[in-house]
């Protein structure tokens, strides 16, 4: 008898709503167990003191994050200064220059950093520094020692790298509760009145 007074749709859109939510939830620890084995992989990159050659495609650039390097910039751009840190921490400018390089490939190298956006004049030339993470799924070299009379940019560090996948998980499970705690009082209510 109780089972005809329970809707059968609705109760199923939100079983199965629930079941994604928990899915979901899952997923997320997945991928903190992902970011954190990265994470891992980028701190002992960051240690190792040889050099890598410039990455020249996304598979490259990802084992070289966080490696030094160095390169050839043949034929800088203009300057295109973005909003960045020094090396004390301080906001500022960092200076970027896209590099035509020898093989015809291109880098985007911050030369350093300064208070001051105005556009700086650089000649390019070889340029060592670190392999860091640059805008979307691109690298970018950031020089250390900073060229052109500029300040050192703060070096990249894997502790920068968002890691919040253990709330996310966290959120989609508390949903999946909240939703199956206000579908059971709302049940309770309609049998109540029933």
């Amino acid at each position: 008898m109780t089972a005809n007074r329970i809707p059968l749709i609705p109760t199923l859109l939100v079983l199965a709503a629930v079941a994604v939510m928990i899915r979901l939830g899952f997923w997320q620890l997945d991928r903190l167990e992902q970011k954190e084995a990265m994470l891992a992989r980028y701190t002992a990159a960051r240690a190792m003191t040889s050099e890598v050659p410039w990455p020249h495609d996304d598979a490259a650039a990802q084992g070289a994050l966080y490696r030094r390097t160095r390169l050839d910039c043949r034929s800088p751009g203009s300057d295109q200064p973005l909003a960045g840190h020094n090396s004390a921490g301080e906001t500022g400018w960092v200076h970027s220059f896209q590099c035509l390089l020898a093989d015809g490939g291109s880098a985007q190298v911050a030369i350093g950093w300064s208070r001051d956006p105005a556009a700086r004049q650089w000649p390019g030339g070889t340029v060592a520094g670190w392999v860091a993470p640059g805008a979307g799924n691109s690298v970018r070299l950031l020089a250390d020692p900073p060229q052109g009379g500029l300040e050192a940019n703060a070096s990249p560090d894997p502790a920068n790298v968002p890691n919040n996948h253990l709330s996310y998980a966290v959120q989609w499970f508390l949903f999946a509760a909240t939703a199956l705690v206000i579908y059971a009082l709302a049940l309770r209510k309609r049998l109540a009145v029933a």
